[in-house]
């Protein structure tokens, strides 16, 4: 009886620990998707008025703010810098724009700002030059910081969330960064979370957007118009569009990530429409639907890129004149369609799927690759057949289909290994980074299991 006592006991202790362990999975889910830790909106009636503090100031004063809420809307008209922390708050509820500069030479840094309105308005708008935002925090339910006729801007250190309801569509939501018509403004290190676009730009040259952060947006960065300008660094998850570059010219698209931008039909690293005389370079598209999406854009030289893991890697819609050398295409499920596209020109870049002949040794194949557009044209007509990407049948199928295959889109010189160093050092850390982790979790986890399973059957027998 004893011995039967002492088993049931040592068999409650197994299922006390198996529950302690469930539990403590439970309450380490949020260090890996933290919650929702948005605080309450403080009440503007226990607000402090802010414009007669700018009232009082003369131009090119520096008004220190002292730990508290202040209430908006409120309009700057002289060359002044407003300085806080983050014990600092400006409060607006009204149908106006929180902050509205209007004067040139302005400074803003280090507080916070929530504009609660859902009014098509900004926490910040800008109308005048060399205007200065560094190191704030903005919640808004409309639009972040607005520009508008202002040149010579820096925007830097900035973060913008969207404050509003999380059920709002897109369409319901403002833009993080909104510029138009404001030339050689400076966009650096800033922080876009769930907004319509993260940046947008439209009607303006000579501008630097870099080492930006855009996640859970509509488009990660949407350019419009824009010329001689420069995106390059910043990095993107989540968005249904990482990069939308539209009516561009002279840009520079370089050095970017935008990853996991899968979830939306149209979902696209990045995408280039009516993009001419561009280059971009060594940036890494990982993870999307499409890869990178080249329409109606000639004269680009495409150069360096990382296409991994995507279900089309680079998708040409009468895309002419364009120069593709030394991008790397691996594990994409469609290596690359093209559509009335037509003298592109593609040499050494990387294919995984291709087997080539390198007869004099310069890591350079002597064979050409045809890209073969059997199997995409079989999964267009139905999306089962994705089941069989790259199975031995569908492999035999496709080298038995050749038709049209003078028009095929072909790398006449492709190499023959990948080329390491063109990915971004940054990116291929966190992969690898973000791999090990999922490993180390799993293995513990399935380590305890097994544990407790081997003792709680020992005990049963």
């Amino acid at each position: 009886m004893s011995s039967m006592f002492m088993k049931e006991v040592m068999m409650l202790n197994g299922r006390i620990v198996l529950g302690m362990l469930l539990l403590i999975g439970i309450l380490a889910i949020p260090l890996f998707y933290p919650l929702d830790t948005a605080k309450a909106a403080p009440e503007i009636k226990d607000a402090i008025p802010l414009q007669p503090f700018i009232d009082g100031s003369e131009s090119g004063e520096v008004l220190v703010l002292e730990p508290g809420i202040y209430s908006g809307p409120v309009m700057i008209d002289k060359n002044i810098s407003i300085r806080g922390d983050s014990s600092v708050t400006v409060l607006n509820t009204e149908a106006e724009s929180a902050i509205t500069i209007r004067s040139d030479g302005v400074t803003l840094q280090g507080f916070t700002v929530q504009h609660l309105t859902n009014e098509p308005t900004a926490a910040i708008q800008v109308e005048g030059d060399r205007v200065e935002i560094t190191g704030l925090d903005i919640q808004s339910q409309s639009f972040g910081i607005v520009l508008r006729g202002s040149v010579d801007g820096l925007i830097h250190s900035n973060t913008i969330s969207w404050a509003g309801p999380k059920s709002a569509t897109s369409g319901q939501k403002g833009n993080g960064i909104d510029l138009y018509n404001s030339h050689r403004t400076q966009i650096e290190d800033n922080q876009m979370t769930g907004m319509r676009d993260g940046i947008y730009l439209e009607n303006s040259r000579n501008l630097t957007v870099k080492g930006n952060t855009l996640l859970h947006n509509r488009y990660g960065i949407h350019c419009m118009y824009i010329d001689g300008s420069s995106v390059v660094d910043n990095v993107g998850e989540n968005n249904s569009t990482g990069a939308m570059v539209m009516g561009v010219k002279n840009t520079v698209v370089s050095g970017n990530s935008f990853r996991k931008q899968s979830e939306n039909v149209h979902s696209q690293g990045i995408l280039l429409y009516d993009v001419q005389l561009s280059r971009i370079q060594n940036n890494v598209v990982e993870g999307n639907r499409v890869g990178m999406n080249i329409a109606e854009s000639s004269g680009n030289a495409i150069r360096g890129n990382a296409v991994l893991r995507n279900f089309i890697g680079i998708q040409l819609v009468l895309a002419e004149d364009n120069q593709f050398t030394r991008n790397q295409f691996v594990s994409n499920v469609i290596e690359a369609s093209a559509m009335d596209s037509q003298n592109n020109e593609m040499n050494e870049n990387y294919w995984d799927s291709f087997q080539g002949l390198d007869l004099n040794d310069d890591g350079i194949s002597e064979l050409s690759y045809e890209i073969n557009p059997f199997y995409e044209q079989v999964v267009n007509r139905n999306s089962a057949y994705q089941l069989f990407f790259q199975s031995p049948g569908m492999l035999f199928m496709s080298s038995l289909f050749t038709e049209g295959k003078e028009e095929w889109t072909t790398d006449r010189s492709p190499l023959m290994s990948m080329k390491a160093e063109s990915l971004t050092a940054e990116t291929g850390a966190q992969s690898v980074k973000e791999t090990t982790e999922v490993w180390i979790i799993g293995c513990i986890l399935l380590g305890m299991a097994a544990f407790i399973m081997i003792y709680t059957g020992v005990l049963r027998k």
